[in-house]
This record gives structure tokens, sequence and C-alpha cells, in this order.
């Protein structure tokens, strides 16, 4: 490939994933509209209203993507270090000079109303940052010291947000596992995590941590005694045993001692515990509503009553799906699901053809990323994962969520346009 080909704006850039992204930036940008509509301010170039600056976003974002293209292929593998610790320089700022929404102290204010959320940013520096370590010479995920290398990589950022809290960022960093996974991490790693979350639910349901760790033990004597002429296999049953009983334990004390109660009620909600419609289960309540007032075909644009009469907070943020599921109905929300998994699809069939490590596991990382997105946050406004606040990509209102997944996909883009060279 020459060098002019590299540099070339047009040259095998995949624009059916540049039309994916426009078209979720669209949708996103009407639903805003429809949601927070203002009578006195209804034009789009309005900056005092959230689609006005919503579409400011997009244009800033288009502009970055642009400039993102016509960069060299091998600045973001070269400054991925840097970028990492500047995003992990800014989760420490904002613990000490960052404002409190919500009960997150998460953004950086900009001033003129702007605001700058790190966490939304440290997505895409870690998973350049964990794309380039794991490309790198001799690094297996297999190995324990890789191993922890690429935990501490995902770890650390975690941390620093949990520390807002910001419980559903966090959260997000977790669906890097999938990049481990395709990296040669053992599936058992997976089933652990899948047992892991089983174990939180009965401990929550059961509410009675004793009689679940005599449950365990009594499931893993009965498992040994099968298994007694196998020593090694035991050993292995125990010591899962004990570590599974250690989880139950520790589980009890992060719900009793660790969480706060709204965080605890929205859980209780979820998994059927308590009951409080009027309460702390009003938005999901509201949410549920909305989507199924929407029936078939939508109440159309602008004519949703549960968006026009605001009984639904946050819904140009990160309840955006309700408008979505009232205004557009069943077959609009089927379309924007639909796009969403034609955009993961994409980036997956993009991953594999890629003959450099870092363009794959970054294209692994990126789609997990937003698959964990989009299925948590349609998923809190169904009701049937806890409401813990996080965007839906491209389509909720938010600047440095936009940012940070245009940036994200860009430089898919821009590395698929060069996978034919070495990075």
């Amino acid at each position: 490939m020459s060098t002019n080909q590299q540099r070339s704006f047009f040259f095998n850039v995949d624009w059916l994933m540049v039309f994916l992204y426009l078209a979720l930036c669209a949708i996103g940008l009407l639903n805003i509209h429809s949601a927070v509509f203002d009578d006195k301010h209804p034009g789009f170039l309005d900056l005092s209203t959230d689609y006005g600056k919503q579409l400011i976003y997009i244009i800033i974002g288009i502009t970055v993507g642009i400039v993102i293209l016509l960069l060299e292929s091998r600045f973001f593998s070269a400054l991925s270090p840097f970028f990492y610790c500047i995003t992990v320089l800014m989760l420490m700022l904002v613990l000490v000079v960052g404002r409190n929404v919500g009960g997150n102290q998460a953004w950086i204010s900009l001033g003129g109303g702007f605001r700058l959320q790190p966490s939304e940013f440290a997505k895409l520096t870690t998973c350049l940052l964990l794309a380039r370590y794991l490309s790198g010479t001799n690094i297996k995920v297999t190995d324990t010291r890789s191993f922890l290398v690429a935990g501490a990589i995902i770890g650390f950022p975690m941390l620093l947000i949990m520390l807002q809290p910001d419980a559903g960022s966090t959260l997000v960093f977790s669906s890097l596992i999938f990049v481990l996974y395709r990296e040669g991490l053992s599936p058992y790693f997976l089933i652990l995590e899948g047992l892991f979350i089983a174990l939180f639910v009965l401990t929550l349901k059961l509410n009675n941590t004793m009689l679940l760790s005599g449950i365990l033990v009594g499931i893993a004597a009965l498992i040994i005694l099968v298994t007694r002429r196998n020593r090694k296999l035991m050993k292995v049953i125990a010591i899962g045993a004990g570590i599974c009983i250690a989880f139950v334990f520790s589980v009890n004390f992060l719900y009793t001692k660790v969480l706060k109660p709204h965080q605890k009620v929205r859980i209780d909600i979820v998994l059927g515990i308590t009951s409080d419609p009027k309460g702390k289960g009003y938005n999901v309540n509201q949410s549920k509503i909305a989507i199924g007032s929407g029936k078939m075909w939508g109440r159309g644009y602008m004519k949703g009553t549960q968006t026009k009469y605001s009984f639904v907070p946050e819904q140009g943020t990160d309840f955006i799906f309700c408008t979505v599921g009232e205004e557009w109905g069943f077959a609009g929300s089927v379309v924007v699901l639909g796009l969403y998994l034609f955009m993961v699809l994409r980036i997956i069939r993009m991953a594999e053809r890629q003959r450099s490590p870092f363009s794959r596991i970054y294209a692994y990382g990126v789609a997990s990323v937003i698959f964990f997105h989009v299925i948590i946050n349609i998923g809190m406004t169904i009701g049937i994962v806890p409401s813990i606040g996080i965007p839906l990509p491209l389509i909720s209102y938010g600047g440095s969520s936009l940012l940070s997944f245009t940036v994200m996909l860009f430089i898919l883009i821009k590395l698929d346009s060069n996978r034919m060279g070495i990075i």
C-alpha cells in the first residue's frame, strides 16, 4: 500500500459503518428534540436547548471523525499509553474539582452550561491501551503475568470511577472480558462470571448467607463424593466452593455496608424483593408505561403523552429509549435495535478481517463496550436490570458520550481502512 493511499480520506473507508453512525446520531437528535421540546425555543440551532447543544456535538463529532481519518494509523497505537494516562489523571482530577450531578461527582465544568465526563473517554483509552498491550510480542492472556497486567489496565480506571461513585460506568469495563476471551482466555472464566451473577441474585433473593453457604457446601460435598477417586478434581471443587462462599459473604457486605440506599432499592425492585412504583421505582414504571403505550406503530413524532408531560425523568439521556418506544412504537424500536445489532456484527466482521492484532483486539473492545451499553440501557428502561444510569450510544443526550463513541468508531474505521498494512 502506498503512502498516498494510506493518507487518502476516501481510500478503503467502510462507508456502511459511517452510515450506521450517522443514522443513530440523527435518530438521537430527533428523539432528544421530541423529549425535551421547548415551545419558546423550537429551533435546532438554539444553544439554550439540549437538542441545540446535541446538534453542535454531532457537528464537532463529524469534524473530529474526518480528522481521525486523515491521521496515520500508527498514531493511535503509539500514543495509546499517553491517552490512557491523560484520562486517568482526569479521573483523579474529577474526584477533587468535579461537579456533583445526581449523586455522582463525575463531571468537570467547562463553563457555558457545558461539562466533560472523563469516564466516557476512559472506555476509549482503555480499549486502546489494552489492544496495544495484548498485541505485544510474547503476550498471552493464558500467562498469569499477562493476565494480571491486562486486568490492571482494565481495573485501575474502574476503581477511580467507582470512587465517584458511578456504578454504571464502572460495570461497562467488565464487558472487556470478552476481549480477553477472544484472545485465548479460558471459557471457564465466562462460566465463572455467570456463576457469580447467579450467586449475587440468590444471595439477595434468599437474604440468608448461612443458608446459601450451607447449600453450596452440600453441593460441593455431593460432587466430591461422586468424584472421590479423582483427587485433583476434588481439590478444585473444594477450592471453588470456598471461593463461592467467600463471594456470597462479600455480596452481603457490599449490599449492606457499601451500596447507597437508592442503589439497594433499585436492585430490590428489579429482583422483585420490593415494589415502589411511586417512589424509587417511579422512573422505570413510567418508562414501561411509555414504551407500552406506543403499541405497534407508535403515537407519532412529538405526540407522546408520557414524553410531552415529562412523566419520565431523564428522558433525553438515560431513558431516551422510552421516547423511541412511545412515539415510534414496536416497529421503530425494532429498527433502532436492528441498527445496533447490525453495527455490532459489522464491527466483529471488521475485527476478523484485520491483519494487525492491535486492530483486531481494539475492534473487539469497541464491540464489547457498545453491546454492553445497549443491552444495559434498554434493559434498564424495560425494568429487567437495575437503573444504573448509562447512555444509549449516539442517541442519548450528552457531549462526552457522543464524542467518545464517535472517536471510538472512527479510530476503528481508520484502522480498518489500513487493514492490509502493519500497525
